[in-house]
């Protein structure tokens, strides 16, 4: 089982703007650890109520009942990007989970802090949510949060902006 001390030296590494992002979604294996669709949701419930008090805040609604609706809609997301049920397909038009989740981001000026807030959020939620899953499976969970949220940075340092083309995951749904 996972200790607090393993979660929290989970790796953050930093963005590169038009660099490759190699991910591969996460195993239904932390899926089932973490408890299934209930376990996850927990999961994600404690991570955007984490957030709400982050300073990523702005991002979100600040209503709380609207707050409410997109933290039960992003848990239907990792609950399907996890191995669970299809219960997000409805909302992606019929595009890949990933390239719809990258492309939603577009409508937000991400950048590195803004990134490195959220993982760090998740990193808290974890650490209270996750110790019983083995920290293999939270490592490979961590795998694909870490290179995934890359893409969704859109703003740099210097001033400029870029967004990710979305290749490399269908590069591996091809392997699969």
């Amino acid at each position: 089982m996972a200790s607090k001390k393993e979660i929290y030296e989970l790796p953050i590494t930093a963005v590169e703007k038009g660099a490759p992002v190699r991910f591969k979604n996460p195993p239904r294996a932390f899926y089932d650890a973490i408890g299934g669709e209930e376990g996850m949701k927990k999961l994600m419930y404690d991570f955007y109520d984490k957030i709400y008090e982050s300073s990523i805040a702005h991002f979100f609604p600040q209503d709380e009942e609207e707050f409410d609706k997109v933290k039960e809609k992003n848990s239907r997301f990792f609950i399907q990007i996890c191995g669970g049920p299809k219960v997000y397909e409805d909302e992606t038009g019929g595009m890949d989970l990933n390239e719809y989740m990258i492309r939603v981001h577009d409508d937000f000026s991400i950048n590195e802090a803004a990134r490195i807030e959220w993982l760090g959020t998740m990193r808290d939620a974890l650490a209270d949510e996750a110790q019983h899953v083995p920290i293999e499976l939270i490592r490979e969970f961590w795998d694909y949060l870490e290179h995934f949220s890359k893409l969704t940075v859109n703003h740099f340092s210097d001033g400029s902006t870029y967004y990710a083309a979305y290749t490399l995951a269908q590069e591996e749904k091809a392997a699969n």
